[in-house]
């Protein structure tokens, strides 16, 4: 059942391009509800002893003479992943539900992105993966060029060369891969013993490629670009599915295949972890646009992953397996407060000028739902972000004990960038001039002239709050969607744990 996320996907993307424009967002909501229904489905039908092994779901023979097959698999991790994409990919639509410009070919570019996905997640075959992987680059690249707002060119073309770089990296560890064993299926891969000499510069040529789209630390400044030049739903695929996409590569492929070359280079990988996660929160501490902000935490929160990947033990994996889960959601949650519900009805994402506009009485689901986002994402117990970042720091501490100490001042500073994020986009005081918001634009990609000013005290600011359009239903309901999940999870992670860790424990470099 759960291949048909692909086929859906990729159908719903072509249908778009026949249909009038009036019925796109309601093609696209469908689309991403029935690939969210049937991960779901999936998650609680399938016997969690069968989500152990890899086990194949779709395979037909496509380039016989080089061994390429459409072959398709499923375990725990594959499964947790499509979960979150389908969650993100259906509350992205839900937050363009108003997109009005050219918008069948932003709602098929959307889909082609969300299809990609599916099929990394659950590809058994290297050469399939890899097409997957690569067929995601060119609809990130037209969402952020057409639809996006600040240097939204730069940003686009950023990413796109960043991605292209790290494939090309990827490709050359395939090509070597498949010349030492002749084969591309990954279940008769690891089961085939790789020269340690080939490991040795493989796994880091691997891993380092995959890395690039997971935002690892130094290459990790396309995604703050990225997310502030992309539209809301842009953002919040990036952040939620596609950066995923390159931790999953980590670990699917090149830690799966190379388990030697895992161990010898899994001290970096932590080394490289830490310093991303407390380089990253230091800089979005000084950041002053929300998306900024966001998209730096996003890199920070992607080294807790890495850092979960380099403990080498089955605790510290599951973690970052989990963590990947909760990011996606919690992030796709932050984005859609800045870009939507902010950013759209005042014009600005300066932090300065938030915090003279009183949100939290004009928004205040808006107010409520960041309060939400900004503990989840700070690791509150009770939400997904605690239950994963607890599960990483167990495993590391068996590993790294040093690098959980360090990584504690990194958390001091994500809890002081959020709740400075937090306090000045919503909870401001000041007497200063204050800039209102003029009427909801109905796009992203849309950005203000100069606003009117109106010089208020702060007595009057908080009895007469700017006039900004009220939050619409489409957006409750896709923040309450991913409220409900990460809340969910953080209270009962049992649920994903159970069915990552079986498939963790699977894998060749534990064993």
């Amino acid at each position: 059942m759960i291949a048909w996320t692909i086929y859906i996907t990729f159908g719903g993307a072509l249908v778009l391009l026949f249909l009038p424009r009036v019925v796109s967002r309601w093609i696209a909501l469908l689309t991403t509800v029935a690939g969210f229904a049937i991960s779901l489905i999936a998650l609680f039908q399938t016997a969690i002893v069968d989500l152990a092994d890899f086990k194949t779901i779709a395979r037909i023979p496509w380039v016989p003479m080089l061994g390429m097959e459409y072959h398709l698999a499923v375990d725990g991790i594959s499964l947790t992943m499509a979960l979150v994409t389908g969650l993100v990919a259906l509350t992205a639509v839900l937050f363009s539900w108003d997109v009005e410009h050219r918008q069948n070919e932003f709602f098929f570019w959307l889909l082609l992105v969300v299809a990609g996905s599916y099929g990394v997640f659950l590809s058994a075959d290297l050469f399939l993966l890899f097409l997957f992987y690569e067929l995601v680059i060119v609809p990130k690249y037209f969402l952020i060029a057409i639809w996006g707002s600040t240097n939204k060119e730069y940003g686009a073309m950023k990413l796109t060369l960043y991605s292209f770089f790290g494939g090309a990296l990827v490709f050359i560890g395939i090509l070597a891969i498949y010349v030492t064993a002749g084969s591309l299926d990954l279940n008769q891969l690891v089961q085939f013993q790789f020269p340690p000499q080939l490991q040795l510069w493989g796994f880091p040529v691997l891993f380092l490629g995959f890395g690039v789209l997971a935002g690892v630390w130094p290459l990790h400044t396309w995604a703050p670009t990225g997310h502030v030049a992309a539209p809301t739903a842009g953002s919040m695929l990036l952040a939620g599915i596609v950066m995923k996409l390159g931790a999953y590569g980590g670990l699917r492929v090149a830690m799966n295949l190379f388990p030697q070359g895992f161990h010898m280079w899994s001290t970096w990988i932590a080394v490289l972890a830490v310093i991303g996660i407390v380089y990253a929160a230091a800089v979005a501490l000084r950041q002053c646009d929300l998306k900024f902000v966001i998209g730096y935490s996003s890199v920070s929160h992607m080294g807790f992953v890495l850092l979960g990947l380099a403990t080498a033990n089955a605790l510290g994996v599951s973690g970052a397996v989990l963590q990947m889960f909760s990011h996606g959601v919690i992030a796709a949650l932050l984005f859609a407060v800045a870009g939507r519900m902010l950013y759209r009805r005042t014009h600005t994402r300066e932090l300065d000028a938030l915090s003279i506009m009183n949100l939290s009485r004009a928004l205040p689901f808006a107010a409520f739902t960041f309060v939400i986002a900004s503990a989840a994402s700070m690791g509150i117990p009770g939400f997904s972000g605690f239950a994963a970042e607890i599960t990483i720091l167990v495993g590391a501490w068996k590993a790294f004990p040093i690098a959980v100490w360090i990584t504690g001042a990194g958390m001091v500073l994500v809890a002081a960038f959020t709740l400075r994020a937090l306090q000045q986009s919503f909870f401001g005081e000041s007497s200063a001039t204050t800039p209102v918001g003029s009427a909801a634009l109905s796009g992203d990609a849309k950005s203000s002239s100069a606003s009117p000013t109106l010089i208020t005290s702060s007595a009057e600011r908080s009895i007469h709050p700017p006039e900004v359009a009220p939050i619409t239903l489409p957006e409750k309901w896709g923040a309450c969607l991913l409220m409900l999940t990460t809340l969910a999870v953080g209270l009962y992670p049992k649920v994903l744990l159970d069915r990552i860790q079986p498939a963790v424990e699977a894998m060749t470099f534990l064993k």
